[in-house]
């Protein structure tokens, strides 16, 4: 509502997702295509009105920030809580680096290969990426057609000489799997995905530490719609090259959405170290052990399919040795290489990404594991009554 007194953000409350009213239509397909956080939703209920914030009419007008940062549109309290963040988690160093903030990741990565970028090369500089690489990569790369950057594909089967650029994405987007630089060359120049490097996902063995590292709200919170990333970058001219893209392209990056942003990171913050409130990320990591210890009785009482495992690793965050949580399943068919899973699930109503999108094949399919509680209990039924291919037929 906005007057007078101005207007009042919430974080909405959704119809809860219980056993009571799980009544999703039978014959509907769950769509677990996209990575869309909608899982965060109970935590968020509970927090009631800690994201409350208020907006005067006469707020925002301007399209600079308050700040003094480089990044001339960042405003001042999401770089305070940024900053912090990283700091109580421990996933990434942020002193001596520079913040650059975009709308969502997906904005930042153009930014980043256009500043990564020669601008006097002869032919477009190569992007690869490790297979089974995200599959937004080689679209996010060619989308423009760009002169400056072309997608060049695997990065293990990379041989071309000269100047490229690999995206290390990590944990990996679709096996949850971690990951160093695949190719080896002198003129590579690295951008860290570090999208899903948060405890409820993976073990945080260090603070990162790299050239170029992106992060984003929605995975890290589960608020997607807020559209909010961030680039820590170490070099100054790739900070002020990254900040002219997100300028000419968008003129900045939304002030109401970054300040929501800044409120729910503070939460996030303040319920790591105020023994009163629920931890976020002990919550969060709670919910995806579960999830997937539930899928991984399944997929082994059916026999059919195959699921990424993951090693022990001990946890800087936690104190504690954890086994990777990832975002996203990553399903493998067993049978004849020409098996296609996706068409497979999508005959029992459920919706997955193709093993081609990420370079691999066509039994692999990506499954993301931060639906609502509904979708992935029918999924998990659905998948019970999938059988696969008897001997002798």
């Amino acid at each position: 509502m906005c007057g007078t007194d101005g207007c009042l953000v919430k974080c909405s409350s959704v119809p809860c997702a219980t056993p009571e009213n799980d009544t999703k239509d039978t014959s509907t397909t769950i769509n677990l295509d996209h990575g869309d956080p909608t899982m965060y939703e109970s935590y968020w209920r509970k927090m009631g009105n800690k994201c409350d914030i208020t907006f005067n009419g006469d707020d925002s007008l301007s399209y600079f920030a308050n700040g003094k940062s480089l990044c001339w549109f960042l405003e001042s309290k999401l770089e305070e809580q940024i900053k912090r963040l990283h700091n109580v988690v421990g996933n990434a160093i942020v002193d001596d680096y520079y913040i650059v903030v975009g709308t969502g990741s997906s904005q930042l990565m153009q930014a980043a290969l256009y500043a990564l970028s020669p601008a006097d090369q002869l032919e477009p500089i190569s992007v690869v990426s490790a297979t089974p690489f995200y599959s937004s990569y080689p679209e996010v790369t060619d989308f423009v057609k760009s002169g400056l950057h072309k997608w060049a594909g695997d990065a293990r089967t990379f041989e071309k000489n000269g100047l490229y650029i690999e995206f290390v994405t990590s944990p990996n987007n679709p096996d949850g799997v971690i990951r160093e630089p695949v190719v080896n060359g002198n003129q590579g120049k690295l951008i860290y995905d570090l999208a899903y490097y948060w405890p409820q996902y993976t073990a945080i063995t260090s603070p990162a530490n790299h050239d170029v590292m992106l992060f984003t709200i929605s995975k890290c919170t589960g608020h997607a719609g807020s559209r909010i990333g961030w680039a820590l970058v170490k070099d100054k001219e790739v900070a002020r090259k990254m900040t002219k893209f997100m300028e000419i392209s968008t003129i900045g990056v939304s002030k109401e959405a970054q300040l929501r942003a800044a409120k729910i990171l503070e939460v996030v913050s303040d319920s790591c170290l105020d023994p009163k409130m629920e931890n976020f990320f002990e919550y969060s990591q709670s919910l995806m052990t579960d999830r997937w210890k539930r899928l991984r009785q399944v997929v082994m009482a059916n026999d059919f399919f195959v699921l990424q495992k993951y090693p022990l690793k001990y946890c800087l965050f936690t104190k504690d040795f954890c086994e990777s949580h990832p975002a996203f399943a990553w399903l493998i068919c067993k049978g004849r290489e020409e098996e296609d899973c996706q068409k497979l699930l999508q005959e029992h109503k459920i919706h997955t990404r193709s093993g081609r999108r990420f370079g691999s094949d066509l039994r692999n399919v990506r499954i993301s594991m931060l639906s609502r509680d509904e979708d992935f209990n029918i999924f998990l039924k659905r998948l019970m009554t999938i059988q696969g291919p008897t001997n002798g037929n």
